[in-house]
């Protein structure tokens, strides 16, 4: 269909669909977007980009959905055209957020399931966070046409684990364009229209919002009630500041403006807001001087993981500060407040909600904004209960309290699902025993796979536990997980000394059993990247006064002898008695200096 010739007004909110395509990582929703897209004209065959709606430059670097894209498409049925919003959805854990700010915005899901793989942990995530929003649920199988395509066995997996009646599951393949015209078919069919009203007064949710360099912030709206015109002034609930619409539209599949948007209707809205935080996901969007009810707005994502991140050149702080606003706007489940640390200056303390959020974050303000950064390891945010009674919050370990003050410490613990083949049972609860683990369940999905719950300590996920997860699985077994609260915890606080003085910006937080070891371990990586002064430094770890790993830097030493010829070895012993002498003297007015590097070699784990 021609831009020009398409009239909103006739698609009342039975002839709309909202849906979007929600998958575990990797089961082929963005290549089965492309064929829906292609297949109602939306995009022509010439402009072949592969993965259309992955417009981020990490997304096509890595072969992931980090940003949910919607995209309207057309399509005739029994005579009747019908507008189709289509959302699609990233599948990895961490951008879960992503996924249920998404799914307000529809009435229905197609619940795409590889045919080679089977049903693995996010895609149960998924089914249960569009459950739970009572979407109707289409259950299509993907990839069909795969030489190893076990399709009987998906479908047997879908209905023992959803209930699916096998009638309803859909063949599909994103790549070929099999079975597309079904999926077409059964979303208009099986996926109610928006309960809305034309004549009501306006009512919309603002589910996502971006930064355009060029008209300044855009916002995706979806109006449950009413119109809204070009030229309307209307009000955000939660800010009460009213605002002139410049200009509105569909994504069809880019930015096409419209004359106005109905009831039941998704679009973009351009208002010429000036700065980031005004456009809050979740706000209700009404006209001005007439107020309506606000929706109940989306639960705020919660951190999971804390790191910093710090400009490379001191000077660029102010550049990296609006880099990071606009990039929150973008993603809404980032939390950040600055910072200062001793050994990286001014920066900020940031938010994420898993590790890959926090590297694609990171690859962001590098890639779309030419920022070079420095990211801290991960750390996760601690309650200290203390004798007084008062619990305190801390995630950074220089502000530890006094050992003698705390009565508990309470670490968070998740609820980790994990999916693997059974031949991997074994090395999986090894790996989550040594983490502290404690196992809640574990039952089969077939002969050949198994689902295990674990209660595990978020700290011991934080770092690597997802790529051991993966590496000692052959990539097989599939990773979701929730969190459950805090539990008690033996955590000790682990100071790193040089020559005695302890340096803040390397102690950490640690499990009691694991102090020895990590301790060992820090002061040898240490040890090689400090360079050698002219007096020795001991390196110690050590837990409130006791040491418990040492490490020494041996002193530069000039050779005092050079001039000494021949004669009596007693004038060679007098020249480095006072070479020693010297050194001491110099050890205790002597500061050792600690390069970048070394903290970043902590850093980094």
């Amino acid at each position: 269909m021609e831009p020009k010739n398409i009239d909103l007004q006739k698609f009342d909110p039975s002839r709309v669909r909202n849906f979007s395509i929600i998958a575990h990582i990797d089961h082929g929703k963005s290549t089965l977007c492309d064929r829906l897209l292609e297949f109602t004209g939306t995009i022509s065959q010439r402009i072949k980009a592969e993965q259309f709606l992955d417009k981020l430059q990490v997304e096509r670097e890595r072969g992931i959905t980090v940003k949910a894209q919607s995209a309207s498409m057309f399509y005739e049925l029994n005579g009747h055209m019908y507008l189709l919003n289509l959302i699609d959805t990233p599948g990895h854990v961490d951008f879960s957020y992503e996924v249920s700010r998404s799914l307000h915005a529809c009435q229905g899901a197609v619940l795409l399931v590889d045919a080679t793989q089977g049903v693995q942990a996010q895609t149960m995530a998924n089914f249960y966070l569009a459950f739970d929003q009572n979407l109707t649920i289409i259950p299509v199988i993907n990839k069909v046409d795969l030489p190893n395509a076990d399709v009987e066995r998906v479908k047997r997996e879908l209905k023992n684990l959803f209930d699916f009646d096998e009638k309803d599951i859909l063949l599909a393949s994103g790549k070929t364009g099999i079975g597309i015209e079904d999926i077409l078919k059964a979303v208009i069919e099986r996926v109610p229209g928006p309960i809305g009203v034309r004549e009501n007064t306006l009512k919309a949710l603002l589910f996502d919002s971006w930064y355009d360099d060029y008209k300044g912030v855009v916002c995706l709206v979806a109006l449950q009630d009413g119109v809204m015109k070009k030229g309307d002034t209307i009000t955000l609930a939660q800010l009460n500041i009213s605002y002139e619409v410049l200009e509105l539209g569909i994504m069809y599949p880019e930015q096409t403006a419209m004359p106005a948007l109905y009831a039941g209707q998704v679009g973009y809205l351009i208002t010429g807001m000036k700065t980031v935080r005004e456009a809050r996901v979740g706000d209700t969007i009404h006209l001005a001087k007439k107020p309506v009810a606000p929706f109940p707005g989306f639960k705020p994502a919660k951190s999971m993981v804390f790191a910093g991140i710090y400009p490379v050149v001191a000077e660029e702080f102010e550049l990296l500060h609006e880099a990071i606003e606009k990039l929150t706007l973008n993603d809404a489940s980032v939390h950040v407040e600055k910072k200062t640390s001793v050994a990286l200056g001014l920066g900020f303390r940031c938010g994420f909600l898993g590790l890959l959020h926090m590297e694609v974050f990171k690859e962001r303000l590098e890639q779309e904004y030419n920022l070079s950064v420095i990211s801290t390891a991960p750390s996760v945010l601690y309650k200290i209960r203390l004798r007084s009674g008062e619990t305190v919050d801390i995630e950074n370990p220089s502000d530890f309290p006094d050992p003698t003050k705390i009565e508990v410490i309470m670490e968070p613990m998740i609820n980790a699902t994990i999916i693997v083949p059974s031949n991997y049972i074994g090395s999986v609860i090894k790996l989550c025993e040594e983490r502290r683990g404690e196992q809640k369940q574990l039952s089969y999905l077939s002969e050949e796979r198994a689902i295990l719950v674990y209660l595990l300590p978020l700290n011991e996920i934080a770092t690597d536990f997802y790529d051991e997860l993966k590496s000692i699985s052959s990539g097989y077994a599939s990773l979701d997980y929730e969190e459950a609260g805090y539990h008690e915890a033996d955590l000790i606080k682990m100071d790193i000394l040089l020559n005695g003085k302890p340096v803040d910006a390397l102690s950490s937080i640690i499990h009691e059993e694991r102090a020895y070891y990590a301790g060992r371990d820090l002061v040898a990586r240490l040890r090689k990247v400090i360079p050698r002064q002219l007096f020795e430094v001991a390196i110690q770890a050590a837990i409130g006064s006791k040491i418990i790993a040492r490490e020494s830097i041996s002193a530069l030493r000039k050779d005092v002898t050079a001039k000494c010829y021949g004669g009596d070895i007693t004038r060679k012993r007098k020249l480095w008695d006072k070479q020693k002498e010297g050194k001491k003297k110099m050890k205790q007015i002597g500061s050792v200096e600690v390069p970048q590097e070394a903290f970043l070699a902590i850093l980094k784990k």
